[in-house]
């Protein structure tokens, strides 16, 4: 095997069987993602087993860079390949003088758990979250409990692709159990809903399916398990509670069995989808709200974070006003809000993708979708003649889209997201009119946000993760405004060649 790992590969060949590959366009901001592949799948792969053994290497050189103890919490989500492509990885590490502590099938928020509980400071989570099947990627961090932001990824990207990876002694493996055990009874501890709930939980046929509905019991719910059976072909629905096939299954089930609450997690359980008794969705940017709210007095004077995605709403809260806290808005990404939170000693960070960062003593500061659902259970507990409809319903009004993705390569995306930054800095210059209104503001800090006059805002960014753009829009004025202001963002797009068909629109 040559030092350096190839970009491209010709699949049942010689060469991908003895050579490794890896496209450097995986390697994210915060984390990495790669085409696998699956039997059957017509397109080729962007990564091999040897690739992933180069990842590990290249992962467990950086650990030995970074001057922290050379140990490391393993995991991998419920696919088909993801066994293979974690044991690949961790002989990577081992090689690169790197203890293992393989806890074998889990959620990314189990691994996270397990840095704690063996007092480990790395973690390598196998999991492609809530991509489609054939894709696979790796959640990465050595400084408990955040992941890997975009300096850790570009060193990272690096060492592997210059073949700088080195062999080292003193690597081991030691296969962990107990740790799912310890997980679930953490996630439960001192939780006990005095409220009768009736709960779905929505699990998409992934992973979170060995997990979700016991937690949510030991809790002191009812649960109604909706797709929980482990099944990697995800026979209805890929496991993503942003994706509206999902949430309109979820809300179908809600009401079909008088629910009180429809709670989805994603692939690896880091997010949560939340869906109300009346069958309503309810986008994570408002549940952040509502559960900002409900903490609110009970922790006065606290800060929350929010990623650009996120409704204007924090800012203008009454509730949170009256109790001094603060709304900070940074950049979208996981890694980025987990840090964030964490630097500014925030109580919770909310991202609009589903993923909850609750800070100590409410959690422990990572993002884990079965610690947001007891969030939720627990604001309900603590609202026993309110519904959460109820709840939905005392929020400002705003009317807002899904997050929506056209398709864009990886190796154009920010040069477009450039252009539409610049287009958009010119429409304001020029006091252009989007759907009749002036722009007041155009933030840059994450793609380009523009706010309108009276408070719409469109925002258009690239995916950190997928080959893809992220479109979300938000007005105060109508969801018939929504489709208004999303019509003018899809005639910019459809200036710019490159991007393709959205996954989902309003």
């Amino acid at each position: 095997m040559t030092t350096k790992p190839h970009a491209k590969l010709t699949p049942n060949s010689w060469e991908f069987e003895t050579e490794a590959l890896i496209k450097p366009t995986g390697f994210r901001e915060y984390d990495a993602r790669w085409w696998f592949g699956h039997p059957g799948s017509d397109t080729p792969p962007d990564l091999n087993l040897y690739g992933v053994q180069a990842l590990g290497m290249g992962l467990g050189t950086l650990i030995h860079e970074l001057g922290v103890a050379p140990k490391i919490v393993v995991g991998h989500d419920f696919r088909s390949y993801s066994l293979s492509v974690k044991q690949a990885l961790e002989v990577g590490l081992m090689a690169a003088g790197v203890e293992v502590h393989d806890i074998g099938l889990a959620l990314s928020p189990v691994a996270y758990y397990a840095q704690f509980d063996l007092d480990i400071p790395c973690v390598a989570m196998v999991t492609a979250s809530h991509n489609s099947n054939g894709w696979t990627g790796v959640k990465m961090g050595a400084n408990r409990p955040l992941t890997f932001g975009p300096d850790e990824m570009s060193r990272l990207k690096e060492i592997v692709l210059a073949g700088e990876g080195r062999t080292r002694s003193g690597g081991g493996y030691v296969r962990q159990t107990g740790v799912t055990e310890r997980y679930l009874a953490d996630v439960a501890e001192g939780v006990a809903i005095q409220r009768p709930l009736k709960v779905v939980a929505a699990c998409g046929n992934g992973t979170a399916g060995a997990f979700a509905p016991q937690a949510l019991r030991a809790m002191g719910v009812e649960v109604i398990e909706m797709d929980c059976e482990l099944d990697h072909t995800f026979p209805r629905y890929n496991p993503n509670p942003e994706d509206m096939k999902m949430l309109h299954a979820m809300r179908d089930a809600v009401l079909e069995h008088g629910a009180d609450v429809g709670l989805g997690f994603d692939g690896d359980g880091d997010r949560c989808g939340v869906i109300d008794n009346e069958g309503e969705e309810i986008f994570a940017d408002k549940i952040g709200l509502m559960l900002a709210r409900d903490l609110a007095p009970l922790h006065p004077g606290s800060t929350f974070v929010v990623d650009v995605k996120s409704t204007g709403l924090f800012t203008i809260d009454p509730i949170l006003a009256e109790h001094g806290c603060k709304t900070d808005y940074f950049k979208t990404g996981h890694s980025y809000i987990k840090r964030r939170s964490k630097e500014l000693g925030a109580l919770a960070g909310f991202e609009k993708s589903g993923h909850f960062f609750l800070q100590p003593p409410i959690g422990r500061g990572y993002d884990d979708g079965l610690i947001a659902a007891r969030a939720v259970l627990q604001m309900l507990d603590r609202n026993p003649d309110r519904s959460m409809a109820d709840l939905r319903r005392a929020l400002p009004v705003s009317y807002g889209s899904p997050t929506m993705s056209p398709a864009c390569a990886d190796e154009v995306k920010y040069d477009v997201v450039e252009r539409i930054v610049a287009a958009y800095k010119l429409k304001a210059d020029r006091d252009e009119r989007i759907a009749g209104r002036r722009i007041v503001d155009v933030n840059t800090v994450n793609g380009v946000r523009f706010t309108l006059e009276d408070g719409a805002w469109g925002l258009v960014r690239a995916s950190s993760n997928t080959p893809n753009l992220v479109v979300v829009v938000e007005s105060p004025v109508s969801a018939d405004d929504v489709k208004a202001v999303f019509s003018t963002i899809q005639a910019e797009l459809g200036a710019h060649p490159e991007v393709g068909a959205f996954d989902q629109q309003i």
